[in-house]
């Protein structure tokens, strides 16, 4: 299968006044076209962190020390490394290309604005040549039909000049802005046709994530709304340019378990319909065994396994990973608590970081960092027992 977005040699890391954090290190991951990847771990291994590197939105005082985040697709001429992309590039590609679904739906909100305003404004930022082209036809209708509407005296070799005027002012790339624009009167009332179909899309998104009376819902403000539907807004908000790739930073884990049994069905749908990559960053392993096609485990900003969801919970390798699912509760089988505490940030040990919470330890993983191998097809693992 092709890859959407290949990872290499990835590092992050965090200055502080007590020390820097490396979050990140030495990261080489795959995800594929088409295919869910779960990344699992415990909080504070890094997954997060893996998703913003992807986006370039570390925060300060983070920064990207190395490595390369390759970007394949047809609509920008094969592949790019987002890296090395300028920082207005980048911006065109956040939301269009690929988006993200963060783990707060009211902190992601606005909550001085209408749902139906922050939805539209990704159209209005990323579809605007469209939008302009649509409102463009519309009026053209009122031309030609000429009963009883304010632009049917205008004549056809002026209208003509200001309909190429206004289609350069719809290109996302004039410099012109709507707010300046909008204080010309006839441009005005086209600007309002703009956003009136920005509108239309965004009542027609909200339906396909499934909130009902979405046309209400699109005047409604954050707080208005449950946390369920804020979380589909939000979903939806991601959707809106049908991205290649979709970002999931636990998106259930504030929401009761009815809701996220139907939030987690309306990514699969997703995948499906829209034939989108997702990335679905969780700490349940019961999750990624619902949705996901393959899983990464992390543990103290390194890859412990990679592998398909049936083989790594069929056949896990990694002594961390055993760990993981003995810790997770069965019927008539108590959970096995991992012994220890997440290796230190500002100072991990040396070798292998789970070297000291690790049954099978040895002097070797004390010494050396383990490379992350395969194993067998398509399960990858970085300890010294293989």
């Amino acid at each position: 299968m092709e890859d959407l977005v290949r990872i290499r040699d990835l590092s992050v890391r965090f200055y502080t006044y007590e020390g820097v954090v490396q979050a990140i290190e030495h990261m080489d991951l795959d995800i594929r076209k088409g295919e869910t990847l779960g990344i699992v771990g415990e909080t504070g291994s890094g997954k997060t962190m893996t998703a913003m590197a992807i986006l370039r939105l570390i925060p300060y005082p983070g920064k990207i020390e190395s490595g390369s985040i390759i970007f394949t697709e047809s609509g920008l001429r094969g592949e790019v490394d987002l890296l090395a992309l300028s920082e207005d590039r980048m911006r065109s590609l956040r939301g269009n290309k690929m988006s993200m679904v963060f783990q707060e739906p009211s902190a992601a909100l606005n909550p001085v604005f209408t749902i139906g305003d922050q939805i539209s404004e990704v159209y209005l930022l990323h579809r605007r040549h469209e939008l302009g082209y649509r409102a463009m036809q519309q009026v053209e209708g009122l031309l030609a039909d000429g009963k009883g509407n304010p632009l049917a005296g205008l004549r056809r070799p002026f209208w003509r000049w200001q309909r190429r005027l206004y289609c350069k002012i719809a290109q996302e790339s004039h410099p012109l802005e709507p707010r300046i624009v909008a204080r010309i009167p006839f441009f005005n009332r086209l600007l309002w046709r703009l956003r009136d179909e920005a509108e239309l899309l965004t009542v027609n998104i909200l339906r396909d994530v499934e909130i009902p009376d979405p046309a209400r819902v699109a005047k409604e403000y954050p707080h208005e709304l449950s946390g369920g539907m804020k979380q589909r807004a939000v979903i939806a908000m991601a959707l809106a340019c049908s991205p290649k790739l979709l970002i999931a930073d636990e998106p259930t884990t504030s929401l009761d378990v009815t809701i996220q049994a139907q939030i987690l069905e309306l990514f699969r749908r997703i995948k499906v319909e829209k034939g989108a990559s997702v990335l679905y960053i969780t700490h349940n392993l019961g999750v990624a065994a619902e949705i996901c096609d393959r899983v990464a485990v992390m543990y103290a900003g390194r890859l412990c396994e990679v592998a398909g969801v049936e083989e790594i919970f069929s056949n896990p390798l990694h002594p961390y990973t055993r760990a993981l699912l003995d810790a997770i509760p069965k019927p008539g089988k108590e959970p096995q608590p991992i012994p220890g505490t997440l290796a230190d940030q500002f100072s991990p040990p040396p070798g292998c970081h789970f070297h000291p919470r690790c049954p099978n330890a040895m002097p070797i993983c004390n010494q050396e960092v383990p490379e992350l191998k395969e194993v067998s097809k398509d399960h990858l693992v970085a300890c010294h027992l293989f």
